[in-house]
């Protein structure tokens, strides 16, 4: 149990480091804090794989929704790239209760990353052009598919 609070209590600190550092760079040398300490414990042999792969299944769809005009940035910031990293390390401790079966993650993407996309954006000042809810309704059904999707492939490569 104290691992999983551990866990989530680095996510957290990640998480507001991310979104704080548009405007305070030096925040992502936290981030990258406790992705070290993660990853040296309690990350497990061979996460840092899975880890990678989630952030660049992340990155890709990102970039994929800001050219759709979902969120006004060209390439994705270091900053979300670093959140997707921070999410990847979750998965195997914090939120794993949530990969079986599939449909809690499916819920969970569903109703809690629309609100962590907007809390985020909101900090960070990215704009949201197409309005704050047409947004979260799309950003709700593409995590639907997003969450199970990161729990397969981090169950895959986390060997």
């Amino acid at each position: 149990m104290g691992a999983l609070l551990f866990n989530a209590g680095l996510f957290q600190i990640g998480w507001w480091a991310c979104v704080l550092s548009p405007r305070q760079p030096w925040l992502l040398a936290i981030v990258l804090l406790c992705l070290a300490v993660h990853l040296r414990w309690p990350g497990r042999r061979g996460e840092w794989r899975a880890v990678l792969a989630v952030t660049l299944f992340g990155t890709l769809l990102d970039g994929a929704l800001g050219a759709l005009g979902l969120f006004a940035f060209g390439l994705p910031p270091a900053w979300l790239i670093l959140l997707w990293a921070l999410l990847a390390c979750t998965l195997g401790h914090s939120l794993a209760w949530s990969a079986r079966p599939w449909w809690r993650a499916a819920v969970l993407g569903a109703l809690g990353a629309p609100p962590a996309y907007l809390g985020g954006a909101t900090l960070a000042g990215v704009a949201l052009p197409l309005g704050t809810l047409p947004t979260l309704l799309v950003l709700a059904v593409v995590w639907a598919f997003v969450l199970p999707i990161c729990h397969r492939l981090f169950t895959r490569f986390a060997g």
